[in-house]
């Protein structure tokens, strides 16, 4: 990738992580487990607290990764090897975090993506909160996974071609 793409997509995928974070960092403050398990139930309460332990490593995950898509950014020459790398860990941590969650309280399927429907699927029915922060992150995370599919698989290849490990 030329330097000048590199850079546009270290910059809009900041962005978008800076949204994300936003986002999640205001639900977390704002709700609490037994605020969103009203009724005290056994099996909503452990829905919760996983879904809430991966939206804490969700937030973790993106601020870091936009903490060092802006040093990258912000250095006086732009380092196009450091900010690949920097794109790739945002697809294999933060995205991949969203969308494969430890506790799996949610899952994508991809029948729904082609429909115009969420294709986010709950175990449990959550609260309407929950379950619209679920989607506005999908969104998110679904455009960053777009952009940065090259880092999936090209990027490793290419490294490994270098004879470096990844």
């Amino acid at each position: 990738m030329t330097v000048l793409n590199v850079k546009n997509l270290c910059e809009t995928t900041k962005y978008k992580l800076n949204e994300a974070t936003a986002k999640i960092e205001k639900f977390l403050n704002d709700h609490s487990l037994q605020e969103l398990n009203k009724e005290q139930e056994p099996e909503m309460d452990e829905f919760y607290k996983g879904f809430l332990s991966d939206t804490r490593h969700l937030l973790v995950f993106s601020e870091v990764a936009y903490e060092k898509l802006g040093m990258s950014l912000r250095r006086p020459s732009f380092n196009v090897e450091y900010a690949e790398k920097v794109l790739y860990e945002v697809y294999h941590s933060s995205v991949n975090s969203f969308f494969y969650p430890k506790h799996e309280c949610y899952s994508e399927d991809g029948r729904y993506a082609y429909t115009g429907q969420d294709a986010i699927r709950f175990r449990k029915k959550p609260v309407r909160e929950v379950r619209d922060l679920t989607i506005e992150l999908s969104k998110i995370f679904e455009t960053l996974r777009e952009d940065l599919t090259y880092y999936e698989t090209d990027y490793i290849t290419q490294k490994r071609m270098q004879g470096e490990r990844v």
